[in-house]
């Protein structure tokens, strides 16, 4: 299959929009490791920051619809529970979003962090194999504003065009709404 070249992310905008990324997790307090982006990735340092490991924030963000991935950082003494929060903006850009719409996904990872660090926080979250277990067995009912935070997120993202496919040669056509966050 070829695409378009229309849907290939420019990179310019790329670039454009990962700064603006940049900009508005700094200004909710968050750390990134090399003090901004110069490319399409940024690393959140989350321990500085918020005082959160990657891997819980990483769960919860998954069961949310938001793809990141957890990320060493220097200074690191475990790769289980590292400190940084590793995001890129390639693959948004190529559903067309522009830098407004970047400050919007820095909401909804920083609603995440707070959700992660209240999990954290809570006798079930002290440890990260009982942070796992919670959210294993709760699902969306783990934290009482995770369900809220996976529905806004899946809104947002359905205003998008998804790359690849086309709405008029796909067999189901409705917007996806299921639930698979357990």
């Amino acid at each position: 299959m070829t695409l378009r070249s229309s849907l290939l992310p420019h990179p310019l905008q790329v670039l454009s929009n990962a700064s603006r990324f940049a900009d508005e997790l700094q200004s909710l307090g968050y750390n990134l490791v090399s003090g901004g982006t110069d490319n399409h990735l940024l690393l959140v340092d989350l321990k500085s920051s918020k005082s959160v490991d990657g891997a819980r924030v990483e769960r919860i963000l998954e069961m949310s619809c938001i793809a990141t991935n957890k990320n060493t950082i220097p200074g690191d003494k475990s790769a289980l529970t590292p400190s940084g929060l590793r995001m890129g903006t390639p693959a948004l850009t190529s559903r067309e979003l522009k830098e407004d719409d970047f400050a919007k996904v820095a909401s909804f990872i920083d609603r995440g962090v707070k959700i992660a660090l209240d999990l954290k926080n809570s006798p079930d979250g002290k440890k990260l194999k009982d942070f796992r277990a919670h959210c294993a067995e709760k699902g969306l009912d783990a934290h009482p504003e995770l369900r809220g935070l996976r529905e806004e997120v899946m809104e947002f993202a359905n205003g998008f065009p998804v790359v690849g496919f086309e709405e008029g040669s796909m067999e189901y056509t409705e917007k996806y709404l299921g639930d698979m966050a357990a």
